[in-house]
This record gives structure tokens, C-alpha cells and sequence, in this order.
């Protein structure tokens, strides 16, 4: 089974479901190139494991963006996930940010939640200010306002892995067992960090809620594969490079000698000499000299 996976489960006497994610291949990759230091790598792959961890449960098939945006030294922490589990994603920040709260960081910010249905023209937003000192607190905040139920989240990440805890009370728990959401919640903050990195779902559940694994309370479901997706598309980058005009373009190539265009969400770049703008602009060959 790969290392990147998400799961879900549910505690089926309780009413309570669950989803743990665990990146590492996949996370890797996003990072790979970026030059973030450990501030801003633990928060994008938080944001990044939530993201999934939402966009992998949607009711109708769709793409889901999570944005942190705001004024600080950290401006954006962006992912983007689809419904074939395809991840891509992106920090604005200096290398070497420190460690704060996260509303010192991001500055008078917003969580923006943008869902593009297959089977609709127009997304549907939402955009919220931050409730919460730290990325768990926020989607906690924006999950119990948006979905009318308690949530609970423990999120882990560094360099090498991105991972996490997704709880979600349902309607139904306190009919079952009025004190099952709080019995639920106190065994599973007893994670560290290091388990939710480094244990395989089956291990860190028996580890968290022995009892109810033991008796067959928990039903996990089969693990699904994420990954990063973010190809190049040239194809993309040459119709913006005909949208920007003919005169504007050659002005560019004027003063740089070049266009260069680098796509900050997928992290590549593409460079245009004289000779290709000509091309795409339709002169005959041998027209440029």
C-alpha cells in the first residue's frame, strides 16, 4: 500500500465518523523545489491535509480550494484538490519565517473555501475571517459553522510527511450515547505529533481507541491514494501569452530579450525567445532576424 493515503472510519455505536490522511510521497513532491523553511512547510501541509480531508467527503463530485490569505509576513497558504484526489498547492512567505501564532503571520486574513461542482457553471465561496491561533482552530471554526456539527482536528507536518485526525459528530450521537462525542475527543487528543506521522491508520486507531477496536465498534473503510498533480500545460501558457498582444509582448522581449513566465501554484517555468513569440503569433518561418 502506498504511504500516501487517506481513510475513513466510523465509530458505529456512536455516530461518529472520522478520516486520518498521511502524505508523504505526495507531500514531498509539492514541496520539492519550493525552498520553504519549517514555518511555512508545517502550516502548508496543514492546510494541505485538511483540504483533503474535506475535499475526499464532498456530497457531489468537485474540485475544492482552501485559501489562508491575508497582510502578514505569511500572505497565502493555498491547495487545491479535486475528485480524483489530486493535490496541488502553494505558500507566500519568507524562507525564513518564525514561529507565531497564526493570525500574527497572516495579518488581518480570511479563510476562503471555493467548491466548483462537476455539474455546475459557477463555484460556489465562502469567506470567513479566522477564528483560531492555529490552522486546526480555523477549519475546526469554519466545519461546526458550515456543516451545523462539532468537529475535531490534530494536524502534524514537517519536511518529510503531512498528516492528521479528522473527527465529525453527527446528528444522531447523542441519542447513542450522550457522552460518547467527549469520551471520543479526550482519547484522541491524547495523539502526539510523531504518532500521527509515523503510524499506519489501523496502528494509530488501536493506539487511540483500544476498546472500541477491540469490540469491532469501528468500521475503517478501505484506504484511497492521493497525489500530487500539477503538470505542466503549454498549451495554457501560450493562449496567455497571445492574450497579452502582440505590442505588449514585444515590448517585453525588447527590454528582457525574453518572456519568462513562472506558474506559482505548480512551480514551473516557461520561456518564450523571439523566435517562438513569432511562431505564435503566426510570421512565416525565417521572418525573424
Amino acid at each position: 500500500m502506498s504511504d500516501d493515503c487517506m481513510q475513513r472510519f466510523l465509530f458505529e455505536g456512536l455516530d461518529i465518523r472520522g478520516v486520518r490522511v498521511r502524505l508523504t510521497g505526495a507531500w514531498q513532491s509539492m514541496l520539492r523545489g519550493r525552498g520553504y523553511g519549517p514555518v511555512v512547510a508545517r502550516l502548508l501541509g496543514e492546510v494541505t491535509v485538511v483540504t483533503l480531508m474535506v475535499g475526499g467527503q464532498l456530497k457531489q463530485p468537485g474540485r475544492l480550494t482552501a485559501q489562508v490569505r491575508g497582510n502578514g509576513a505569511l500572505s497565502l497558504l493555498v491547495v487545491d484538490c479535486d475528485q480524483q484526489l489530486r493535490l496541488r498547492g502553494m505558500a507566500t512567505a519568507p524562507s525564513d519565517l518564525a514561529e507565531a501564532p497564526l493570525p500574527e503571520l497572516i495579518g488581518d486574513g480570511h479563510l476562503v473555501i471555493t467548491l466548483l461542482p462537476d455539474t455546475a457553471a459557477t463555484p460556489y465561496q465562502s469567506v470567513v475571517p479566522l477564528e483560531g491561533a492555529t490552522v486546526a482552530e480555523v477549519f475546526e471554526h469554519f466545519l461546526e459553522q458550515s456543516e451545523q456539527q462539532p468537529t475535531a482536528l490534530w494536524l502534524a507536518a514537517d519536511g518529510d510527511t503531512a498528516s492528521g485526525l479528522f473527527l465529525q459528530k453527527l446528528p444522531g450521537a447523542d441519542a447513542r450515547d450522550a457522552d460518547g462525542w467527549a469520551r471520543v475527543c479526550q482519547l484522541a487528543g491524547t495523539v502526539t505529533p510523531d504518532e500521527l506521522k509515523r503510524l499506519d491508520t489501523e496502528t494509530l486507531l488501536t493506539r487511540l481507541f483500544h476498546e472500541e477496536m477491540q469490540a469491532g465498534g469501528v468500521r475503517v473503510f478501505d484506504p484511497v491514494e492521493p497525489r500530487h498533480h500539477c503538470p505542466r500545460d503549454e498549451d495554457k501558457v501560450r493562449r496567455l501569452v497571445v492574450s497579452l498582444g502582440r505590442a505588449e509582448v514585444e515590448s517585453i522581449l525588447a527590454e528582457k530579450g525574453e518572456l519568462h513566465i513562472h506558474d506559482d501554484m505548480c512551480n514551473h517555468d516557461y520561456r518564450f525567445r523571439p523566435e517562438d513569440i513569432a511562431r505564435l503569433f503566426g510570421d512565416p518561418p525565417g521572418s525573424v532576424h
